[in-house]
């Protein structure tokens, strides 16, 4: 029904940025919320950031607070998340996700289960 697509990870040092980009085909994302989660070996998925169907309101992980900004596009089917001030603890593999059908609330938006679709995963790695 919708494929998500990540790209822009990489091999970075602490301190500097990285931009994930997550394009979707099979249907329009206008009308989804998106989210971005983590995940490393050995541990369950974190929520990062979401952001509402519009792009008008947008909440962030206690980690993300500061350093990353989520956004969107609507007429280019995408869905960033611009990380700053990278750390170690950052390394994970990112994953996008949508929901047609998502309260904006706080308890639904940063819950991985309140998500429908999923992209493959970009693997990104902060070096100290």
């Amino acid at each position: 029904q919708v494929q998500l697509v990540e790209s822009g990870g990489g091999l970075v040092q602490a301190g500097n940025s990285l931009r994930l980009s997550c394009t979707a085909s099979g249907r329009t994302l206008g009308n989804y919320v998106m989210g971005w989660f983590r995940q490393t070996p050995g541990k369950e998925r974190e929520f990062v950031a979401a952001i509402s169907q519009t792009g008008i309101s947008t909440y962030y992980a206690d980690s993300a607070k500061g350093r990353f900004t989520i956004s969107r596009d609507n007429a280019k089917n995408t869905v960033y998340l611009q990380m700053n001030s990278l750390k170690p603890e950052d390394t994970a593999v990112y994953y996008c996700a949508a929901d047609p059908a998502q309260r904006f609330v706080t308890q639904v938006v940063t819950s991985a289960r309140s998500y429908d679709y999923w992209g493959q995963g970009t693997q990104v790695t902060v070096s100290s």
